[in-house]
């Protein structure tokens, strides 16, 4: 395996309006994040992974219309519960959001999916890809902005935390392995 492009699906409307627009809403690209994407011209994969979410598949099949499609569920974004549809102005003033916010992002969504199990679900579905590329030169896996970050932390060359590899939308990483180790060595991709 030479090289995995790891991207984050284009700009929804829920992005637009800084919402949390988890694993609950299949929500699509909006024309700003399709536009966006059209300008964009990344490598072609061999293959590409995406999350069943349109907006991940709306993605990937605008920056490589020829090339099909594997689903992996699980890349799908986190679960995010109560907070589902909602900004922090919505949230604001919302005790179990401010117990949230105070953990630092560690405290399960209410009535949503708990954050650790979360990470662990996309490194497990990040790990799966990978065992099945032999032969590949390079594969694109399109997800959520979560979804990136849950994988660059474990798998991330430098190593860094996972608000650390924030990525924008339409936006992620060239991924090359770092010999003898499980990491990967990234350069930003825009």
């Amino acid at each position: 395996m030479a090289e995995i492009l790891l991207i984050r699906h284009g700009k929804t409307t829920g992005n637009l309006e800084g919402r949390y627009i988890g694993s609950r809403t299949d929500e699509p690209l909006c024309p700003e994040g399709i536009r966006e994407l059209e300008e964009k011209a990344y490598p072609a994969p061999d293959a590409i992974y995406a999350s069943p979410m349109r907006r991940c598949v709306e993605t990937a099949r605008i920056l490589w219309p020829e090339t099909g499609i594997r689903l992996l569920p699980g890349l799908r974004e986190c679960d995010f519960g109560d907070f589902e549809g909602k900004n922090y102005r919505e949230l604001s003033g919302d005790p179990a959001y401010q117990a949230w916010i105070d953990s630092g992002g560690t405290l399960p969504f209410p009535g949503g999916e708990d954050p650790a199990a979360f990470r662990a679900r996309c490194r497990a579905a990040f790990a799966q890809l990978v065992r099945e590329l032999e032969g590949v030169s390079r594969a694109a896996v399109v997800a959520h902005g979560g979804t990136v970050m849950a994988v660059m932390e474990r798998y991330g060359h430098p190593e860094k935390g996972y608000f650390d590899y924030q990525v924008k939308n339409g936006c992620g990483y060239a991924l090359t392995p770092v010999e003898g180790t499980e990491r990967w060595n990234c350069r930003y991709l825009q």
